[in-house]
């Protein structure tokens, strides 16, 4: 982190500190210096990303949060993983579109036949970002299966990156991208439900015309779930966890299920989760895991009484960047 750096983070805690003091907005500050104080007195942090936050860009204020080691793994959707590397590749081929709330279906349809992808006001580029990516991975998982060897969905990326393969095609600086980040400092990343990622379907085509002869060449989510307990365990017999989660569904339900499992399943005595924050902005209502109060998880012995709790029901695209800042303002 350069001095300009320190001094925009520092800015805009400074500016957050003095306007968001209600609301939403001092839920903000509040998770915000929770984060900051958890990590400095040693705390260790998961970071759960759902969504679309890759195509959002949050590699901007993610990867720096990785190397200044305010992140110490993430749990993350297939597409987050993959949606990462896709900008890092194709960033200038992307197409925005901001009025996409106007587009009528044969708006839509009109995109399909340019292969674009679209995610809420930004499409993907199929051929520069999907494809390239495909011929790269493919090699890797050729490679793999030929060789008897077998890894999970991100260290097959790791291994691209890595190698340097992609290095000619990169169209933003490599510092923006948190998968960069993350394997550089060989991050742990959980990756739960791989297969329904864009990646993972290519794989399963590949595994259908037999490219790839062994389906297990990917290492699958039980194995990851046996994976993060390992690292769980290990970690909280130095330092508590937290969790702080992006969005709901299986990124963050996956992850934070590890110490019910350990407690309840193998009998184990691990400490709870000792400091929580999501931000969502989907409504509290019945059956909703998403919008579920944190109180609740106390029922499923994922967080303690007394576990710091924070909800902020807002947009993560915004909220996310701010809360990093903040606790990069140290």
């Amino acid at each position: 982190m350069n001095r300009e750096q320190y001094a925009q983070y520092q800015a805009v805690k400074a500016f957050m500190r003095h306007h968001y003091r209600h609301f939403n907005a001092a839920a903000v500050v509040d998770a915000a210096e929770g984060y900051r104080t958890f990590v400095n007195q040693g705390g260790k942090m998961l970071v759960a990303m759902a969504g679309a936050m890759s195509t959002a860009e949050l590699g901007l204020s993610l990867a720096e949060m990785i190397r200044q080691d305010k992140v110490h793994a993430i749990s993350c959707t297939g597409a987050n993983l993959e949606e990462d590397i896709y900008n890092l590749v194709a960033h200038d081929h992307y197409v925005r579109i901001p009025n996409y709330r106007d587009l009528t279906p044969e708006d839509e349809h009109e995109l399909l036949s340019r292969h674009l992808n679209r995610v809420t006001d930004t499409c993907i580029p199929e051929e520069e970002a999907i494809r390239r990516i495909e011929e790269a991975i493919l090699d890797e998982w050729v490679a793999a299966d030929r060789a008897g060897e077998r890894y999970f969905p991100h260290e097959f990326l790791y291994r691209i990156l890595r190698s340097g393969r992609l290095a000619h095609s990169y169209q933003i600086d490599p510092r923006d991208s948190w998968m960069v980040a993350a394997a550089e400092k060989d991050l742990p990343i959980f990756v739960p439900g791989w297969e329904d990622s864009t990646t993972g379907n290519i794989y399963t085509s590949h595994c259908m015309r037999g490219n790839i002869r062994n389906v297990h060449t990917v290492r699958n989510g039980i194995e990851y779930m046996m994976v993060l307990a390992d690292w769980y365990r290990k970690q909280t017999t130095q330092q508590p966890v937290g969790f702080f989660q992006i969005g709901g569904g299986i990124a963050g339900d996956f992850p934070i299920c590890v110490v019910p499992m350990l407690r309840q399943d193998m009998q184990s005595d691990v400490p709870l989760w000792r400091y929580f924050c999501q931000i969502s902005d989907s409504t509290t209502s019945y059956g909703s895991y998403s919008g579920a109060v944190p109180n609740e998880k106390i029922t499923w012995e994922k967080l303690a009484i007394d576990t710091p709790k924070y909800m902020i029901e807002s947009d993560a695209t915004i909220v996310a960047p701010l809360i990093f800042a903040y606790v990069l303002a140290d």
